[in-house]
């Protein structure tokens, strides 16, 4: 195949898993990012990259967002938010987060793949993205042409935009606004 036909394919991919993504759970992962004092972000590997870019774009917003790990993160507290991104939802670092997020009384939301994981009976909101790898593929699902997990975590990655642009349309914000908060270190 040549680039464009594995655009095509990989577009074709995306176009399913995010299709997929229940609305209302959708609704209410943007709701609780939106009443949430602070929001902190985690995720391992390339989901973690991912969820570094919603922490960016959440401070863009002027929510004070960390990414937990970080040496400047502080304590989670009961009116926090953990954003989990996780394809398993059993990393153990992350299950660990969770674990502690609940017990000061904060709410979890997490990106998955697997609504019946560890995390996923913690959390306030699971926002299941169909995206199996194709090690753990079921029968019926869409088997992706990509290496290994690349299709959920791009998956998750634009569901976080979007969720981005959810937020935009609530608060009435635009790109000019949030590029007045974007870095100048000129």
């Amino acid at each position: 195949m040549n680039n464009q036909e594995y655009a095509k394919k990989v577009i074709d991919e995306l176009t399913h898993t995010l299709t997929k993504i229940d609305t209302e759970d959708a609704e209410k992962f943007v709701e609780l990012v939106d009443e949430a004092n602070e929001v902190f972000c985690a995720g391992a590997g390339r989901s973690g990259f991912q969820i570094k870019g919603f922490a960016m774009r959440l401070m863009h917003m002027g929510k004070a967002s960390y990414v937990v790990g970080e040496t400047c993160t502080p304590n989670i507290k009961e009116d926090g938010l953990l954003v989990v991104c996780s394809g398993s939802g059993e990393t153990k670092s992350l299950v660990n987060h969770a674990t502690k997020a609940k017990e000061v009384g904060a709410k979890v939301a997490l990106i998955t793949i697997n609504p019946e994981s560890t995390i996923a009976k913690m959390a306030d909101v699971v926002v299941e993205i169909s995206a199996p790898s194709p090690k753990s593929a079921k029968q019926g699902d869409v088997v992706s042409i990509q290496p290994m997990g690349s299709l959920f975590e791009q998956s998750e990655g634009i569901f976080m935009d979007i969720s981005i642009m959810m937020l935009m349309e609530r608060k009435g914000l635009d790109s000019d606004t949030m590029f007045g908060r974007h870095a100048n270190m000129e």
